[in-house]
């Protein structure tokens, strides 16, 4: 069993129930399990092909053609936006042992992506609600607007994953620092959250980022799907130790 977790269950050990790592690593756990699913279905299939859609009234078509697919694609950002917060306490109960302010850094840097997320959220409902004829605006006037949110998204949460980007950095430091994790998964992180930076970066500064497109994906989405879900089984794993270890110490200090 890894020491330095065990040190952290036992300095736990005395703490209220639903504030000890074990329980808080399995929350960011399965937090973390709800993200990836809810992204990608929510995000892969269906808001970037609407997005890819091309013009404007194709756009409009890709939303209208499947209302409720759409709005379920909304819910699944929405349960994002609050499954983030939640991510972000947990992380901070398992990690603060290692460090109070690192940990506080790193959930604060998360939930500023996460309320970035929230605004790019209200874009994506009022666009379905234009190109589906719920609001009071005229087809003809309602598709230009329909892209205008849907790229008002679209860079909202770009930009907010450049803080989830120094998120994921903090924390493959902080796993990194104190060894609780393996060195290559503390090196994942950060390598995956210098990626989110490099990209939204290059979102705001290249003439032409449809040209590096494909390529920022893959510089994306390699490290950061390699070392989050890393990050996902550890927390599991942290779980199941941390709670071994807390009972360990409550035995011995029932003995003394």
């Amino acid at each position: 069993m890894n020491t330095r977790l065990t040190a952290l269950a036992a300095a736990a050990a005395s703490t209220p129930d639903d504030t000890r790592p074990a329980r808080a690593a399995l929350w960011a756990g399965g937090g973390y399990a709800a993200i990836f699913v809810c992204a990608m279905f929510g995000n892969f299939a269906v808001v970037q092909p609407v997005l890819g859609a091309g013009d404007a009234d194709a756009m409009v078509t890709a939303i209208a053609g499947d209302p409720g697919l759409y709005r379920l694609a909304v819910l699944a950002f929405a349960l994002i936006f609050v499954v983030d917060v939640i991510v972000a306490w947990a992380l901070h109960v398992v990690l603060s042992g290692t460090g109070r302010m690192r940990s506080l850094l790193a959930a604060w840097l998360r939930l500023t992506y996460t309320v970035l997320l929230g605004a790019g959220v209200a874009f994506l409902h009022l666009a379905g609600q234009l190109a589906t004829g719920g609001t009071a605006v005229d087809a003809a006037a309602a598709a230009p607007l329909v892209v205008v949110l849907l790229e008002a998204f679209d860079i909202t949460w770009i930009i907010g994953l450049l803080a989830f980007g120094g998120h994921l950095m903090v924390v493959g430091t902080i796993l990194l620092r104190s060894r609780i994790a393996a060195r290559p998964l503390g090196i994942g992180l950060i390598v995956a959250g210098a990626a989110y930076a490099v990209d939204t970066v290059a979102h705001l500064i290249a003439s032409d980022y449809a040209g590096i497109a494909d390529v920022m994906l893959l510089i994306v989405a390699i490290p950061s799907i390699a070392s989050e879900l890393g990050l996902t089984v550890w927390l599991f794993v942290a779980a199941r130790r941390l709670r071994v270890a807390a009972h360990a110490s409550e035995q011995v200090a029932t003995r003394v």
